[in-house]
């Protein structure tokens, strides 16, 4: 069964809630990663995305410049997340997707005057 996944450097998940509602709306993948969602894990809005039908998600949330969320319509399950960078910044989360694939998202922060 093919599994439709997109991901979208969101910049901000909690002002862009409606914008990530009509991409789920028009796209319709059964999952969906996000990057730079500004969030705390405890802020991050799931009830919209959960009426469409996207009842499981998890999130490594971060207030700031960073975090990484999952949505999906599919059953996950985390098995990682790492700080590749050592500077407790939520860029990584991994999950396995319904028993059949694992997924990795990435936060990857463009430009910068030193590369971490």
């Amino acid at each position: 069964m093919p599994i439709k996944v997109c991901t979208w450097n969101i910049n901000s998940i909690r002002l862009r809630e409606d914008s990530v509602c009509r991409l789920l709306l028009e796209e319709n993948p059964e999952v969906l990663c996000l990057q730079e969602c500004k969030s705390p894990e405890d802020k991050i809005p799931t009830e919209k995305f959960s009426q469409l039908g996207y009842k499981y998600s998890i999130a490594n949330g971060q207030k700031g410049y960073n975090g990484v969320a999952i949505l999906s319509k599919l059953p996950l399950r985390e098995i990682d997340r790492k700080d590749f960078t050592n500077l407790n910044h939520a860029r990584h989360l991994a999950v396995n997707v319904d028993n059949k694939i694992n997924i990795h998202n990435f936060y990857v922060p463009a430009g910068g005057d030193i590369p971490d």
